[in-house]
């Protein structure tokens, strides 16, 4: 009997001694991914901010709320991918002027790296693009580097600069700049006089964007948790000339999504650590006790027969 529960000990310890690194090198990256059925609104806000307002044909300043509400779309989650719908609602605060502007996104993305994928119908405001870099997060154990990343505006990827290591809340992180070029957006027909020029009707007019995007990322977990745009969109006539503000804004987040995202980071973070490091090492241990446990057994139950 003894000699049994030495085997079944010796048996026991060597199943979780090969388990351990099954678990910390195979099974833990597919249990890491992003959720499917993901669902957040996070708030930005854009002090002195200037924007051509459309209805009343002038730039006005004022304060902004920015309103980024994400949804996951879980019927066309598949394999690797899963797919977010987001809508970012812009408010003039100062000017009792609710949604100055309205804009949809629906991106796909691998599940594990965070890198777009071209499918199931991914738009920026209802035209198609190609999905590209990272779209909401980064991948698991960022490293040091440069990294593409989307941006919804130009619908392009651009290189988000690793320029750094910080702390958000308590919690270390990296932080990334990514520098857009002057992009010319869309064309639109504008009356001349609105623009300050002398001539009548309408004339055409190129939306220009550039910004600066930055965004303090969980190494870990690849989780952002903090993020600031500095946009700079104006309105050019056909020969190059500036005409009028059309977006000026240094959007930043607020403290309380600031501090939503660095708790879920958090959990995040202890999650991979504890599949990852806590449940492989215990299983070790607990594997190699079971196997000298096992080893004892027989050896002293052979030495009884003796």
């Amino acid at each position: 009997m003894r000699r049994i529960v030495g085997v079944v000990l010796l048996a026991v310890g060597a199943f979780l001694v090969v388990l351990a690194p099954l678990v910390r090198f195979h099974v833990a990256d597919q249990l890491i991914a992003a959720p499917a059925n993901q669902y957040s609104v996070t708030t930005l806000q854009a002090d002195d901010a200037q924007y051509f307002n459309r209805g009343k044909l002038k730039v006005l300043t004022g304060d902004l709320s920015i309103t980024v509400t994400t949804r996951g779309d879980v019927s066309q989650a598949s394999g690797n991918r899963v797919v977010w719908d987001e809508v970012v609602a812009v408010n003039d605060v100062t000017n009792a002027s609710p949604l100055v502007s309205l804009n949809e996104r629906r991106s796909a993305f691998d599940k594990y790296t965070g890198v777009g994928i071209d499918c199931c119908a991914v738009n920026v405001d209802k035209k198609p693009v190609r999905m590209e870099g990272q779209i909401y997060k980064f991948p698991f154990d960022v490293e040091k580097k440069t990294y593409k990343w989307f941006n919804s505006v130009t619908g392009a990827a651009y290189d988000a600069r690793f320029v750094g290591e910080d702390v958000v809340n308590g919690l270390p992180v990296y932080r990334f700049e990514q520098t857009v070029p002057a992009t010319t957006t869309e064309t639109i027909a504008a009356p001349a006089s609105v623009l300050g020029m002398d001539e009548t009707g309408d004339v055409q007019v190129d939306r220009v964007y550039e910004g600066t995007n930055t965004v303090w990322i969980e190494p870990v977990s690849g989780s952002p948790v903090k993020q600031e745009q500095r946009r700079n969109e104006v309105l050019k006539t056909q020969d190059g000339i500036e005409r009028s503000k059309a977006f000026v804004a240094t959007a930043k987040m607020t403290p309380e999504s600031v501090d939503t995202l660095v708790k879920s980071a958090v959990e995040a973070k202890g999650q991979i650590t504890l599949i990852r490091t806590t449940i492989p090492l215990v299983l070790l241990v607990v594997g190699v006790i079971l196997l000298v446990a096992g080893f004892l057994v027989v050896r002293a139950s052979g030495r009884v027969r003796s």
